[in-house]
């Protein structure tokens, strides 16, 4: 049998090539993840958003629904053979308190937000 001999290039250059290729692979599958978990948290952000614009649509639907109850109250109260009672003014109360605390509570919100 005959002696197979290197040189010293052809070993540093196989054990270069020996630690690159994995090195390679990891980092090929180090980027994938990142990739994976970067769409991921877009994903929950856009998702967060369109939670917020709901809420934002929800408070003011609610904000819409009083004033079109108060409106339709008072109109009801201003005829004269409508014959309103108790209930129509408390009722009418009643939104009114709803409106207010709502909107202190936001406004409550956005101070917080200011501050943290």
């Amino acid at each position: 049998m005959e002696a197979v001999t290197f040189s010293l290039g052809q070993i540093v250059f196989a054990f270069i090539a020996a630690m690159g290729i994995p090195s390679a692979i990891m980092g090929f599958m180090i980027w994938k993840l990142e990739q994976r978990i970067t769409k991921r948290e877009k994903q929950l952000e856009d998702r967060e958003k369109a939670q917020e614009d709901f809420l934002i649509l929800m408070v003011q639907s609610t904000g819409a629904s009083i004033a079109l109850g108060e409106a339709t109250a008072r109109a009801v109260q201003r005829i004269p053979d409508a014959h309103c009672n108790g209930d129509m003014s408390a009722a009418l109360d009643y939104a009114s308190e709803m409106k207010h605390k709502q909107k202190d509570f936001l406004a409550k919100q956005g101070i917080r937000a200011i501050w943290d």
